[in-house]
């Protein structure tokens, strides 16, 4: 009985020890980092049905990763892992966006969305990347002091 489970226990041994190591060598996709929106978008943000999509981009503009969080709150933070991958290699420079909207489609900027891009190019394994969405399509709105029509006041 004592053999057997001695034989057990080394087997799982080797076999942990074989996992923890393709786990580390494989892990080759890591960023961690906070989306942040300045103040004067946070409302519009925040919105109920609003998804975040946090996109990382190869050095041709070609998705690589991609995580969606429906209704977040910010500041956001991320961690973009394996399971987030669209390809099965990654390598060299990447790109990292944000985009924020109602309607789910990603690449296509409408009006009311918000979206933003880190400034640098980061490594697959980067840690703490600081992304502001601090651009929008905004709504339009009418200024408050206009009366009537503007284009007959203009005209005169």
């Amino acid at each position: 009985m004592k053999k057997i489970l001695l034989a057990v226990a080394t087997c799982s041994v080797i076999v942990c020890a074989v996992c923890n190591n393709r786990t580390v060598s494989d892990k080759r996709f890591n960023i961690t980092g906070t989306v942040t929106v300045p103040e004067r978008l946070a409302e519009m943000a925040q919105a109920d049905n609003n998804s975040c999509a946090i996109i990382v981009k190869n050095e041709a503009d070609v998705p690589v990763a991609i995580k969606r969080v429906v209704n977040p709150k910010f500041p956001l933070n991320f961690v973009l892992g394996e399971e987030d991958l669209l390809t099965g290699t990654v390598e060299g420079n990447l790109k990292m966006e944000v985009q924020i909207n109602s309607h789910g489609q990603l690449g296509l900027i409408k009006q009311g969305d918000i979206f933003g891009a880190h400034e640098e190019m980061i490594q697959p394994n980067s840690k703490d990347v600081l992304v502001s969405a601090d651009k929008t399509m905004g709504r339009v709105q009418l200024t408050h002091n206009v009366k009537g029509n503007f284009f007959r006041t203009a005209a005169r």
